[in-house]
């Protein structure tokens, strides 16, 4: 019987939370059993090669970014659709190459080009869900056609969390729910908790209007004692580099004493150095891996719900939640965690150990006995 060969395809190299989640997650699968081919250059090359995970490059010949329902209209998104089939059929020739048994589409552009792929190389389809497909997102018609596309093309689906897999249709496909995962290293113990005017406070994530940093920097401006100093950890990508001059036009305005550290690799540094991570999407975020790293960094915890946080956090035991888009909520929260410092402490301790039971290990584990499996029940090839 052939080894199974998982081959990932991402649209995109830049380093946002769905593929350093990849990343993670081919590392902690077999060595050997695993490739991943992007049709765009970035920086993700470079951090799978220093891993040794073997990549592929096949570009695309158009802007796939151009490809986003706030910026196309229908003609420039069916013209995007017909070039990411074509690309789908030049990546089926090195899908082929590499001797894959079953390719891994990583997003809805992966998808479209990965249909066409798979079929020509002649092996299953199956789609790593890293976003809620729902209206929220991509609005009422074209969340239902993703639905039925990802159905009808993908033998199954491996989604980020509960909710996200919630979102999809799955009759009749295998299904299974991976987190993203933490890699646990041998680490220092975290320093203490910080009296409450030394309190450092860390926002990690991709800088973007669904993230709420906008709202987080309002709600801090209402805080009875201000942090001593605020960490905005992540860059800006996909054109929205305005907004980060936004957010920094807010933070001198209302005073505020927040740095913005542009995109770094690893936040490790930062968290371990923070009190208090907040998490502040104003949509309900699919899951939410940086709460799961800033609890094992052991930091107290305040994330948003509905999403991804909810089957996290346990409010009140290792993290608080507040309801996305409730800015007195979230000053609340925030008053109630920098007053008082043994709550950290306790928020803190527990979350460490809830962060334990999101090991990528185990993920990867998973995700190889899943697409170990797709081949033999879903497709033989020929």
């Amino acid at each position: 019987m052939t080894a199974m060969k998982a081959v990932f395809l991402a649209h995109t190299a830049a380093p946002s939370g769905a593929e350093l989640a990849t990343l993670r997650l081919v590392s902690a699968m077999p060595a050997g059993r695993c490739a991943v081919v992007y049709t765009e250059d970035g920086p993700m090359l470079r951090l799978m090669a220093e891993r040794g995970i073997p990549t592929r490059l096949v570009p695309n010949d158009f802007d796939s970014r151009a490809m986003t329902i706030d910026k196309a209209g229908v003609r420039s998104l069916a013209i995007g659709a017909l070039g990411l089939l074509r690309l789908g059929w030049r990546l089926g020739a090195t899908v082929r190459e590499l001797d894959a048994t079953v390719l891994v589409a990583g997003s809805t552009k992966a998808l479209l080009m990965g249909a066409v792929a798979a079929g020509r190389a002649r092996i299953p389809l199956v789609w790593h869900v890293h976003d809620r497909i729902s209206a929220d997102y991509f609005g009422r018609w074209l969340a239902l056609i993703i639905r039925v596309l990802g159905w009808t093309v993908a033998r199954g689906v491996i989604a980020n969390s509960r909710g996200t897999l919630a979102s999809l249709y799955t009759w009749r496909r295998r299904a299974l729910v991976a987190y993203p995962g933490v890699e646990f290293a041998d680490a220092a113990e975290p320093p203490e908790q910080r009296p409450a005017a030394e309190t450092i406070v860390a926002v990690v994530g991709r800088l973007a209007p669904w993230k709420g940093q906008d709202l987080f920097l309002r709600a801090l401006a209402d805080v009875k004692n201000l942090p001593r100093e605020v960490f905005l950890v992540g860059g800006t990508f996909f054109d929205e580099e305005s907004y980060r001059a936004e957010l920094e036009m807010h933070a001198t305005a209302l005073d505020l004493p927040v740095t913005f550290t542009g995109h770094v690799d690893d936040p490790e540094s930062y968290l371990r150095h923070a009190d208090i991570l907040v998490h502040c999407s104003v949509l309900p975020e699919p899951f939410g891996q940086v709460v799961v790293e800033g609890m094992h960094a052991g930091c107290a915890v305040i994330a948003t719900r509905p999403g991804g946080p909810e089957e996290i956090v346990e409010p009140g035991v290792n993290g608080l939640l507040v309801t996305a888009g409730d800015r007195g909520a979230l000053t609340r929260a925030l008053d109630t965690v920098i007053a008082d410092r043994e709550l950290r402490a306790k928020l803190a301790d527990a979350a460490r150990v809830r962060a334990r039971d999101f090991d990528v290990a185990e993920s990867g584990r998973a995700v190889t006995a899943f697409l170990s499996d797709i081949p033999r029940r879903r497709w033989r090839r020929g």
